[in-house]
């Protein structure tokens, strides 16, 4: 779900279109069935778990044909937004990995509000998904996405080299945490890098750090308190030790801390479970334990890509019904095991079969303690690139926090309105 895999703009281009012509204005009944088109940038290691509950559905029932494409997220973001607005899109899709994209297009009306909700067939039970997702996709007091997942951070790190560190387990408080960074860091990281810490195109990593030292980024009302004492110091905590430490390189894209904690370059890393696969099949001897608790608590980043319905879409009732499909126990569960997310579905919390797994259970434990990045800040999507990311971007290359942070605050506050 996570990472931005460049492709080659004009070639997926011309493959979205095509999938555009048989998308949202051109769905027909087709042998009997109509068929829903969907879009999808999960093309990482949990992209089977979508397929699956693709196929379990169109074998489910005979009326419907669910085709899913999954192209890079990136992608996706610069073709949707005009192809639903003229309605040349796919009846479905998955816009960004971002939950707050889901307000620009509820902005300019490109979405469909959910009515079919409550208990029974083809309708989505809000009441039994997590409370905090099904509020960061409802504006006006209307449903406009479902969760199409729901993942915590979680800490991976090598068991090989915290042993040869002399380091018996994983950091359980901020101070091992910071001080295991330090102590797996190698020749000032030339060969080794006690954490790798992507700073753009990924899920944010920072936020997490910001939190365990006390600080946010903007407040209830979406101003910047990235300005102030707390936010300064939870900032520099972690900038000194990249800047004077070595910790972890700079300017790190998701794809690239991955590649370096992938060829054992790199101790630990925070991430979802949608790499555990792929960090095994690296030959990485891998464990994965909870985020160490900050000062004020246990607290990680929760992760949620929104699913939602074209507003022009021909087949509204079919695409609720698979909506409802898709958020149901049986299928939630199935993917949780499949995939290691856990269930977006609170009534699985005590299922033994998920709590047993080792991978599922280890972030599905963190849900409670999990807080979404930037949930319903105005301008969200554009107060992270154009406020925060560079802000990162500066600090951990030696810039002034107070300079940064103050110049950080200007720009956030003038895309959330905050005028106090």
């Amino acid at each position: 779900m996570k990472r931005k895999i460049p492709l080659v703009v004009g070639t997926v281009g011309v493959m979205l279109a095509l999938a555009a012509c048989s998308g949202t204005s051109a769905s027909s009944p087709s042998g009997g069935k109509v068929t829903l088109t969907m879009w999808t940038g999960f093309t990482g290691g949990d992209r089977p778990g979508y397929a699956q509950i693709v196929k379990d559905y169109n074998a489910s029932q005979d009326k419907v044909k669910v085709v899913m494409d999954v192209e890079p997220w990136d992608t996706i973001q610069q073709k949707l937004p005009s192809a639903w607005l003229t309605g040349q899109g796919p009846d479905l899709a998955a816009p960004s990995s971002d939950p707050n994209v889901i307000a620009q297009y509820v902005k300019t009306g490109s979405v469909l509000p959910i009515t079919e909700t409550g208990s029974g067939s083809g309708k989505v039970n809000v009441g039994d998904i997590a409370p905090a997702l099904i509020k960061e996709f409802t504006y006006n007091k209307k449903l406009y996405a479902v969760p199409a997942n729901y993942a915590t951070l979680s800490l991976y790190y090598n068991k090989t080299e915290f042993a040869a560190a002399g380091i018996s387990s994983p950091p359980t408080t901020l101070a091992e945490f910071k001080a295991d960074a330090q102590k797996l860091t190698i020749d000032g990281g030339t060969k080794q890098y006690g954490l790798a810490l992507a700073d753009n195109n990924t899920i944010q990593m920072w936020p997490i750090l910001q939190w365990l030292e006390g600080g946010d980024i903007v407040n209830a009302k979406g101003c910047s308190v990235l300005q102030t004492s707390a936010g300064q110091s939870s900032l520099k905590a972690w900038s000194d030790l990249v800047v004077d430490d070595k910790v972890a390189p700079v300017g790190l894209t998701g794809a690239e801390a991955d590649s370096l904690f992938s060829a054992g370059k790199a101790a630990m890393e925070m991430n979802g479970p949608w790499a555990a696969s792929g960090f095994k099949s690296a030959g990485i001897d891998l464990g994965i334990a909870k985020i160490p608790v900050g000062v004020d608590g246990a607290v990680t980043l929760g992760s949620t890509a929104p699913l939602a319905i074209s507003a022009k879409t021909k087949h509204a009732q079919q695409a609720q019904e698979f909506l409802a499909y898709y958020t149901s126990k049986a299928v939630q569960k199935k993917f949780s095991l499949t995939t290691g997310f856990p269930p977006v579905r609170t009534d699985l919390a005590d299922d033994a079969q998920l709590k047993a797994d080792p991978v599922i259970s280890i972030f599905a434990a963190q849900v409670s303690d999990a807080r979404l990045y930037l949930p319903h800040v105005t301008n969200a999507t554009q107060v992270d690139a154009n406020g925060y990311i560079p802000l990162i971007g500066q600090i951990t290359r030696g810039q002034s926090v107070a300079t940064q942070t103050a110049a950080a605050a200007k720009t956030i506050n003038a895309l959330t309105g905050c005028s106090s």
